[in-house]
């Protein structure tokens, strides 16, 4: 029989010290082996219990916890999953705490009796697939912000016109371990890359504005979140707003995203499968669907979908996966044409790009029937 997996819950709440071991009892798979109210008590209780994840609250009195991850990373890299706050500053201190390692995050719920199941079931699957994730808190080289890199270091953006149409539209479909892999990733693209990027990172709402625009002064692509009726130009990144699905329409003025409030699929929304099935539907062979880091198989089918349209599709190597769950599935129903490791995967996706470039762009291709 397999161990259960030995959680250290730290919250500097008593009430969130109650309530957390509370939701992970429900499964049996998972043992609460203690409690820790501050970072300098959690630091011994990890000696002492020698636990298998921690779930880690960060704003906490004395030791908090961007300080206290530090030194776990430091100290003992184990898995951390950051139960944050729904607020601004929540949202802000949490992308933090992922780019200096954290594992995953889940929110508070804001009201308790309509969103604690809920929760407990994201809290639950998390703990359970962070044992066998890679821990790796230097896994990418730091690439510094706009705010603290020199003037002449401050990625150039290009100024396009509103004829700036892509060569193809790249999906990319990522959840654990995403925001590492994203800021690596956009971080290599030149501002001149000639096709247009549409993000689904499984990410709750309020929380999808403040990561485009970390991603905006980490890269040289102009990044935002995405609105409805966006266009899709070169050179752009659009991030799927969180509790939003996000798809590609045609239209004849111009190519655009499209934001709808559907039911949840496969247990998400946003939902990579959405954004992928229409970027099979609408681009057919101009379409690239990337399938990155992340648990579950949310994106697979969706994959399949733009492979069966003629599109390139690309899963990411179990090897620079933090999660090989998204990518894995995919593989395994063989819907992924390539395997790529994420080091080289801007390199890729610049060959694809560039090697189907067109003079009339994505609109004329579709128009001559090709």
């Amino acid at each position: 029989m397999r161990k259960p997996v030995r959680v250290l819950v730290v919250d500097d709440s008593a009430l969130m010290r109650k309530l957390i071991p509370q939701m992970l009892a429900a499964d049996d798979s998972i043992e609460v082996v203690g409690t820790a109210m501050d970072g300098s008590f959690a630091l011994k209780k990890i000696e002492e219990l020698k636990p298998d994840v921690v779930t880690l609250d960060l704003e906490m009195p004395g030791m908090n916890g961007i300080d206290t991850l530090k030194e776990i990373m430091r100290r003992h890299p184990l898995p951390v999953i950051v139960v944050s706050s729904h607020s601004t500053e929540g949202a802000s201190i949490t992308l933090k705490a992922l780019g200096l390692g954290a594992f995953d995050f889940v929110t508070k719920p804001t009201d308790a009796s309509l969103h604690m199941a809920e929760t407990a079931r994201e809290l639950i699957a998390k703990v359970k697939t962070a044992p066998q994730c890679k821990v790796r808190p230097k896994l990418f080289p730091r690439i510094p912000s706009r705010a603290d890199a020199p003037t002449d270091m401050t990625p150039q953006k290009i100024v396009r016109n509103s004829a700036g149409i892509p060569t193809r539209v790249v999906a990319i479909g990522i959840s654990t371990g995403g925001p590492q892999a994203l800021e690596f990733l956009l971080a290599q693209l030149p501002g001149d890359f000639p096709g247009t990027i549409l993000i689904v990172q499984h990410m709750p709402a309020g929380f999808t504005d403040m990561f485009a625009r970390r991603l905006d002064e980490l890269c040289a692509m102009r990044v935002k979140e995405a609105q409805s009726g966006d266009m899709l130009e070169a050179g752009r990144v659009l991030v799927c707003p969180g509790s939003r699905h996000m798809k590609a329409k045609r239209l004849p003025l111009g190519d655009v995203a499209v934001l709808t409030d559907e039911e949840r699929i496969n247990g998400h929304r946003p939902s990579v499968d959405v954004l992928f099935r229409s970027v099979a539907e609408e681009f057919r062979s101009e379409a690239v669907g990337v399938l990155m880091t992340g648990m579950g198989d949310d994106g697979a089918e969706g994959l399949g979908a733009i492979k069966k349209a003629g599109g390139m599709t690309i899963a990411q190597s179990e090897d620079s996966c933090v999660v090989f769950g998204m990518p894995k599935a995919a593989i395994e129903r063989g819907y992924a044409q390539r395997i790529v490791a994420l080091d080289v995967l801007s390199a890729a996706l610049q060959t694809v790009c560039n090697r189907h470039e067109r003079s009339g762009g994505i609109g004329k291709a579709v128009e001559a029937g090709e």
